[in-house]
């Protein structure tokens, strides 16, 4: 076994081959290894080791994995998008071993059940997908036993460190505004708000696949032949005359290897397999560039057609994330703010191992639903929808909205300070974007719009409108409020009602919303809104004849030998944080794969 930055000259040839050390990549690669020990599996990482990086294994230090110059995030931007206010979008993707588990927000969010059940997919269903959810993790939480799993890698816990006052007071908040406390808003069919378990241990690190699954094997001595490259990119799949998978082509990633030789690249073959697990936007330009994909797109970039599939890049998906920022009343010990903000040392935390490295700021988070007099009040377009997927679906939320204890975004101009951010996120956006390939290469540019907001009657637009109003009005009910950081929050016309609403004494107090208020508040989320880092849907599991790119057992349609498992195959929408969807496809993946090997029992 081992970790490479450049592959030995002995190795040119493997059973297995895994383009991604991801989520999903890591999983496949140590069930696979467990299953066989004898197997050789090759795992390559365009980003560097994850192993012991501070910013990883700390919760609290989440933030700098994201800062403009870590190479832990890569930074996809997009051109200027008309419906956005005419800007352009970042969206930030995971660059090294143990991909978005190792950098995201660590919240711990179950699909429902009716999102798996919506898949249509044989072997897809809740119930079939249920005992993977739960083989994953290790619970540390009461609920009904049957809900969770016990035994798994990945420990699910509270953590060494809460903040009880800011969690209290916003569950009580959330309350007053009609959303009851659930106790386990992960047992798929809860509505309601709920304090958050997280992807920590009990002792504070956090619980990413790396560590948790594929660094113990790579150290026990009993998987010899497990090996992963880190800081290399797979160009493209090669095919045989029979268009069966039969490699890749890797090269040196210019941001992490200083100095490399860009001409080095190099061919490696597999055996039995070669599993693509790149992610949203990495795996289909991998496809493009292998010959797999809309045949005029690739006549257009003069790449020789392999496999006739527009799927490919077709329908990307993301959770449209508004984020909204309050002065608080919190004490210091209740927020991240002295982290964040510069007047806590670093430093001296980890030097005493201190409780608060093991925090995310994340307590609780929701599942929610308009009430019926809010859907009137959205328009016909929208009751049509909602009438149409929502309203006899009742597990099926609208949105999730969460409390950060802190500041969220740029501190700049932002004075220094206690406060807290509620986020909230369309759980099942209508709204469409795609990426594709411009070019042969890897260094060609990406056509990638992110489509937010696109959808024809602007339900997704409505949804953000209605979730603003209610996140305001648990703000305003909450005991730590202290007012708005102005420009974090849409710019009200003159004499607005809504100004002089948050100013009464009386925190029951309806606000008051006129056509020109949601007129601002329209223009705010379209100048505003973000990534929520949940992209998933571009090279989904389906009917190739509905723009399917993957049958329900993973394979690629129109080749051999080649797998997808990774968040790119997820064909609907899922209320919840992707990480747990795509541990969960990893472990699914493992096990078919395995079986397809015939690997059960050895």
């Amino acid at each position: 076994m081992g970790i490479y930055t450049a592959l030995p000259e002995n190795i040119q040839e493997v059973d297995v081959i895994i383009a991604g050390g991801g989520t999903a990549g890591c999983i496949v690669a140590s069930r696979l290894a467990d299953a066989d020990p004898e197997l050789s599996i090759l795992v390559i990482e365009s980003g560097r080791d994850n192993y012991n990086e501070p910013t990883v294994i700390h919760p609290v230090l989440w933030r700098g994995n994201y800062a403009p110059d870590n190479p832990n995030v890569y930074w996809h931007k997009t051109p200027k998008e008309k419906q956005l206010s005419d800007r352009e979008s970042f969206v930030q993707v995971a660059n090294l071993l143990g991909g978005g588990s190792s950098v995201n927000l660590m919240m711990y969010m179950r699909p429902q059940q009716c999102d798996f059940d919506s898949w249509g997919m044989k072997g897809w269903t809740a119930d079939e997908l249920w005992p993977f959810v739960k083989k994953l993790e290790t619970y540390h939480g009461t609920s009904k036993e049957a809900h969770h799993g016990y035994s798994g890698p990945i420990q699910v816990s509270s953590g060494p460190y809460r903040a009880m006052d800011a969690e209290n007071d916003f569950i009580d908040s959330m309350s007053q505004v009609g959303y009851t406390e659930v106790e386990d808003l992960q047992n798929v069919d809860s509505i309601g708000v709920t304090r958050l378990r997280k992807y920590v241990s009990p002792e504070g690190k956090r619980q990413d696949v790396a560590h948790t699954y594929f660094h113990p094997r790579l150290q026990d001595g009993k998987h010899p032949n497990l090996n992963v490259l880190v800081e290399s990119q797979v160009v493209r799949v090669t095919f045989n005359e029979n268009r069966r998978a039969s490699g890749v082509e890797v090269r040196p990633n210019p941001v992490t290897q200083s100095n490399p030789d860009q001409s080095s690249r190099r061919l490696i073959k597999a055996r039995k397999l070669v599993v693509v697990s790149s992610g949203t936007l990495g795996t289909p330009p991998i496809l493009e560039r292998s010959g797999v994909g809309n045949p005029s797109l690739l006549k257009q970039v003069g790449i020789p057609l392999v496999a006739d599939l527009p799927g490919v890049g077709h329908g990307y998906q993301d959770h449209h994330l508004s984020m909204y920022s309050y002065k608080s009343g919190l004490p210091p010990e209740s927020t991240t703010d002295g982290v964040h903000g510069g007047t806590v040392d670093i430093p001296t935390l980890l030097a005493n191992n201190d409780k608060i490295l093991g925090w995310n700021g994340i307590d609780t988070s929701s599942k929610i639903r308009p009430t019926a007099s809010e859907v009137d009040a959205l328009g016909s377009k929208f009751k049509e929808a909602w009438d149409r997927d929502f309203r006899d679906t009742r597990s099926k939320p609208l949105a999730s909205m969460f409390l950060m204890s802190g500041l969220y975004g740029d501190r700049t101009g932002v004075p220094p300070g206690k406060y807290f951010t509620i986020g909230v996120y369309t759980a099942y956006p209508y709204s469409r974007g795609h990426v594709h390939i411009t070019g042969p290469d890897l260094d060609d540019e990406l056509d990638f719009k992110t489509g937010y907001l696109t959808d024809n009657d602007d339900i997704d637009l409505k949804t953000q409108i209605w979730a603003y109003k209610i996140q305001r009005k648990v703000a305003q009910r909450m005991k730590a409020y202290r007012g708005e950081i102005s420009d974090r929050h849409p710019t009200f016309p003159p004499g607005s009602k809504t100004y002089s609403s948050l100013t009464t004494d009386d925190a029951t107090k309806s606000i008051e919303y006129t056509p020109e208020d949601d007129a601002a508040i329209e223009q705010w989320v379209r100048q505003n809104l973000n990534t929520c880092w949940h992209g998933l849907g571009t090279c989904k599991m389906a009917p190739q004849e509905k723009m399917g790119v993957v049958d329900e057992k993973l394979g690629v349609y129109g080749v051999h030998g080649l797998k997808i498992a990774d968040l790119s195959i997820v064909p609907e929408n899922i209320c919840a944080n992707t990480m747990n969807t795509a541990a969960m496809i990893g472990e699914k993946a493992a096990d078919i794969f395995i079986e397809e090997l015939r690997l059960r029992g050895q």
